[in-house]
């Protein structure tokens, strides 16, 4: 059976209603999902800053080990051969092993130096790792408390969110295609999601502009949809909005 324009008017209106009351419990709920995924997502890269750092840090002490196992293998060495100093023939073996003493006492500087500089490294990277920390677990925190906060109000409101969300499903069987998809698109485009909204002291409750007399009557009489020439929304009278809140 075709519906008149009253009908389809007071079902779009009656959706809107729904559609409101939906938006009204997902704005107490507000920024928190994203405030909790952005911290998910901040602690995740704290995590994987630290694992890095720490791994640098173990590099680091491995290649203190290895130098410091360099000096003894030089320190060995330089006794091997001041041992072999007495024994020399001639000047060419007495100036090669001479030679080999220089060249490990060098290498011995160059690994105590590198060993000094892994050690201010060390220094600085445990620093910022130990700030790292500290950071990781106040985010830590703040997620857990932001996770409580969440759950808590929608825990609170989740079955109200659900019997609307079915109700409006319902609702929206009552409408014919067209008019949902321009209902649809409407709400989209609205900053505060109304598709269908009242005259209010003479003017559209939308976007606050006047309604000329004329047009105001061709809405009281429901013979066609009409739209706000000014924001492009549906309007409907206030004696219908009583009439829904009455039945």
């Amino acid at each position: 059976m075709e519906q008149t324009v009253e009908q389809k008017l007071k079902a779009l209106y009656e959706l809107q209603n729904i559609h409101t009351k939906i938006d009204k419990i997902r704005q107490i709920r507000g920024e928190l999902p994203i405030e909790v995924a952005d911290l998910e997502d901040e602690v995740a890269g704290l995590e994987t800053r630290i694992q890095k750092i720490k791994a640098e840090l173990d590099d680091t002490e491995d290649a203190i080990v290895n130098r410091k196992n360099m000096i003894k293998e030089a320190q060995n060495l330089i006794k091997k051969y001041d041992t072999q100093l007495k024994d020399v023939k001639n000047n060419r073996e007495y100036d090669a092993l001479t030679k080999e003493i220089e060249i490990q006492n060098l290498d011995i500087q160059v690994s105590e130096k590198k060993i000094r500089e892994f050690g201010f490294e060390i220094n600085n990277k445990t620093e910022i790792y130990e700030k790292a920390k500290a950071n990781l677990d106040l985010r830590k925190g703040d997620l857990e408390a932001k996770k409580t906060e969440l759950e808590t109000i929608t825990s609170e409101t989740e079955k109200e969110e659900q019997a609307l969300v079915k109700k409006a499903e319902k609702a929206q069987e009552n409408i014919e295609e067209r008019l949902l998809f321009a209902y649809d698109r409407l709400r989209k485009n609205a900053v505060n999601g109304l598709a269908v909204v009242t005259i209010d002291r003479d003017s559209c409750s939308g976007c606050f502009n006047k309604i000329p007399p004329q047009r105001q009557l061709d809405i009281r009489q429901r013979k066609k949809v009409i739209v706000c020439e000014h924001c492009g929304r549906i309007l409907v009278d206030e004696a219908l909005t009583h009439e829904l809140a009455e039945a």
